[in-house]
């Protein structure tokens, strides 16, 4: 996250045409932070309002995914009103697991109006999280924010955070307290490089905000924001964890229509993967932003290879079974589509507008086949309102064509199920929405197919 006074805008250099790249479409998400665990990368993001004219920030989201293409909404795992404690923004976040406990670190101010990170415990990544202390764990000053944290191999976590300077500090076993000295790494050209432009007392390096930690093969990397605005990220690297560090280079340079930036790096599946945010969806820009994901590819010595912006990652990890429930919310893209939750069915998509759809990647209906579809969906539009199922595009080959029931809301629900045309093999599934409505045409829980 960032307070910044100068706004420079820079256009993606991809159309979002048949891209994977914002991989969240459903909500304006920034600030990254992956965690794998159970098979799955939990995705938590800071959450961008609609039409936000600044960085206005509420909660927490969660999203994962067990393939790096198709990624479910989980909805608010955490907000600011959670912490009693806090008047306002939820900002860059991570979240990590020690011993079944997750913790999930926050940037919140205060009622005070003072810059703070909390911790919030929960015994599940998907929450609930609750505020174990009733008090901030840091409170040191205003550029209390963008928290990382990370457990060393000895056993030994560490919480890193700051703008404009990058604090750390041991933290106890218990990860929600720490008796060690708070202390600074050396803001210096060696550590963080030298700042181009316009440069004072405070920021005489690149270093800007968002620190990550990261390690591979017994090297310790630090990436960040790195300024000027508009922000690039940089990294540096070090064969200790306190340090000294040594400035490496730009990771990603200035890109994508946001003013800032915000690293995440985690390794899942024999692969590794760098999380950032940009301005690429309609209406995006520095304050409704878009988190989207490349692999991370590293020189034969440990350097990071540059990389640039692009429509990100194409190939599944693995196909998705449609015998199985999946939620409406699980999508590798979509246009015309929010995410919304209620009491009564939790996690949901409702269609904007006519010709909405999502797109699910790579489904496999194997040799044998589909022949029938159910799905949990409503409208509170009389007649007229459909969804269609198709192949491969957007306009492809027409499986069947379910008419969404007058429900009257939604709280209100059928399922329905229609003979399909039989399909097999490995499939993009397309969902596309039919109704003359000016809005809120319908809204899908679940699907599945069978034989």
């Amino acid at each position: 996250m960032k307070k910044a006074i100068v706004i420079l805008i820079i256009f993606l250099n991809y159309t979002i045409i048949g891209a994977q790249n914002p991989i969240i479409q459903t909500n304006y998400t920034a600030d990254p932070a992956p965690m794998g665990y159970d098979g799955k990368v939990f995705l938590y993001t800071s959450h961008d309002e609609d039409e936000s004219t600044w960085f206005t920030m509420n909660d927490w989201r969660l999203y994962t995914t067990e393939d790096m293409v198709n990624w479910t909404d989980h909805g608010a795992a955490l907000s600011y009103k959670d912490f009693s404690w806090a008047k306002m923004n939820a900002w860059a976040p991570q979240c990590i697991e020690r011993n079944g406990t997750f913790y999930m670190y926050v940037p919140n101010t205060t009622r005070e109006g003072k810059g703070a990170i909390g911790v919030a415990v929960a015994n599940s990544p998907y929450g609930p999280f609750i505020d174990p202390l009733g008090k901030p764990l840091i409170s040191n000053s205003n550029a209390d924010i963008d928290p990382t944290v990370f457990i060393d191999d000895d056993g030994q976590a560490y919480l890193f955070w700051g703008n404009p300077v990058c604090y750390y500090v041991k933290l106890n076993e218990d990860m929600i307290s720490f008796d060690d000295e708070i202390k600074q790494i050396p803001n210096t050209i060696e550590a963080f490089g030298k700042r181009e432009g316009i440069v004072n007392n405070q920021r005489p390096t690149t270093y800007e905000e968002g620190p990550w930690l990261y390690k591979r093969n017994n090297l310790y990397y630090l990436f960040f924001a790195a300024g000027p605005i508009s922000e690039h990220i940089g990294y540096s690297t070090s064969k200790s964890i306190t340090g000294p560090w040594k400035y490496q280079g730009v990771v990603m340079p200035t890109q994508g229509g946001s003013f800032t930036n915000h690293p995440g790096v985690i390794d899942f599946k024999d692969k590794s993967y760098f999380f950032y945010h940009n301005g690429a969806l309609p209406g995006g820009g520095g304050f409704t932003r878009s988190v989207c994901v490349e692999e991370l590819k590293f020189n034969k010595d440990g350097s990071i290879v540059q990389m640039d912006m692009t429509e990100g990652i194409k190939q599944s990890l693995s196909q998705l079974n449609p015998y199985a429930k999946t939620e409406a919310e699980t999508m590798a893209w979509s246009e015309g589509v929010k995410s919304m939750k209620n009491d009564v069915v939790g996690n949901f998509i409702t269609a904007k507008y006519n010709n909405a759809y999502t797109k699910v990647k790579e489904v496999d209906f194997r040799k044998e086949g589909a022949s029938k579809f159910t799905a949990r969906i409503g409208t509170t539009h009389n007649g007229n309102v459909s969804m269609e199922i198709r192949l491969d595009s957007k306009e492809g080959e027409l499986l069947g064509t379910v008419n969404v029931p007058m429900t009257g809301g939604n709280d209100r629900w059928e399922l329905r199920t229609i003979d399909i045309k039989r399909v097999t093999g490995v499939h993009d599934l397309y969902f596309v929405f039919k109704g003359k409505a000016s809005s809120q045409i319908l809204f899908f829980d679940y699907w599945m197919f069978s034989m």
